[in-house]
């Protein structure tokens, strides 16, 4: 634009064109700094403590590429999708059947965590909630396969760790081909029908009554031999003794005995020939 000013000598001309070029360029730049700003933004992306993260580019997994925890560069137009690869529990309250056909109530909990170098494979084939559609099912369907295979008197009892490694290693081969590590398989706790346990706690008693009564019938036994033992050995040395005194050593031991007695400083009375076998006889005073 071309303004002419009269007033100006020599019919001066001033231009504004170049100011409206000045502004135009300013936007321009302010607009362009605006989406690079954008962009950038955009292009950063952060992944949490204990995920990883899977990168999609319109609704497509990239399965070459998994980012790991702290600040990341990706392409502005990728997804990034955080996955936990930190330990998760799974707690499971079911009624199963034991092999007799008696239902019981056991409590399990399921350790264990995603496998970080599955972890796009895992959100491509089941999704963010592969939890509910795989893990738990899967958990599931082994403890019924355990518990059908023992008796209820069994899982109450002794094989309770038993039932928690069939269940382990159902569960571990299962998941394992998923991408998902099994830690551990606990059972936290196993309730049979009121009737069935009062009768298992009433044969424990009894076999521990039983037990009882046979250690104590043992050690009478074992008290019983050990007088006759001692009885033998009274026996044997009285039997022993009788054998080496004869009259003969008994008359010499009461001549020594009187003899010690009439050397003895005190007081006595001597009764000569008094006795059996003619010994004296002494009286003390």
């Amino acid at each position: 634009m071309t303004i002419f000013d009269p007033s100006a000598p020599r019919g001066r001309v001033i231009d504004t064109g170049g100011m409206g070029r000045n502004m135009l360029r300013l936007i321009g730049l302010g607009v362009l700094g605006f989406f690079l700003v954008i962009l950038l933004f955009s292009s950063v992306t952060r992944v949490g403590t204990g995920h990883v993260g899977v990168l999609t580019l319109f609704g497509k997994v990239d399965t070459q590429e998994t980012l790991g925890e702290g600040i990341h560069l990706i392409n502005p137009l990728k997804t990034n999708n955080e996955l936990s690869v930190q330990t998760q529990t799974i707690k499971e309250s079911a009624s199963v059947p034991s092999s007799e056909g008696l239902m019981m109530a056991l409590d399990t909990s399921l350790i264990y965590h995603l496998d970080p170098a599955s972890a796009a494979k895992v959100f491509q084939s089941i999704g963010a909630d592969y939890e509910d559609k795989v893990v738990e099912p899967t958990l599931r369907s082994a403890i019924r396969e355990a518990t059908a295979s023992h008796t209820a008197n069994a899982l109450y009892t002794g094989e309770r760790e038993m039932v928690a490694k069939q269940i382990f290693d159902s569960v571990s081969s299962q998941l394992a081909e998923r991408g998902i590590k099994v830690e551990n398989v606990l059972l936290r706790d196993v309730q049979l029908p009121a009737t069935l346990k009062a009768s298992i706690e009433a044969k424990q008693q009894a076999e521990q009554e039983a037990l009882a009564m046979n250690f104590r019938l043992q050690k009478e036994t074992q008290e019983a031999q050990r007088k006759r033992i001692e009885a033998a050995g009274v026996r044997d040395f009285q039997q022993i003794v009788a054998q080496g005194i004869t009259p003969s050593l008994l008359e010499w031991k009461g001549i020594e005995a009187t003899e010690n007695l009439a050397k003895s400083p005190n007081s006595k009375v001597v009764v000569v020939g008094g006795g059996k076998n003619g010994l004296p006889l002494i009286l003390g005073q």
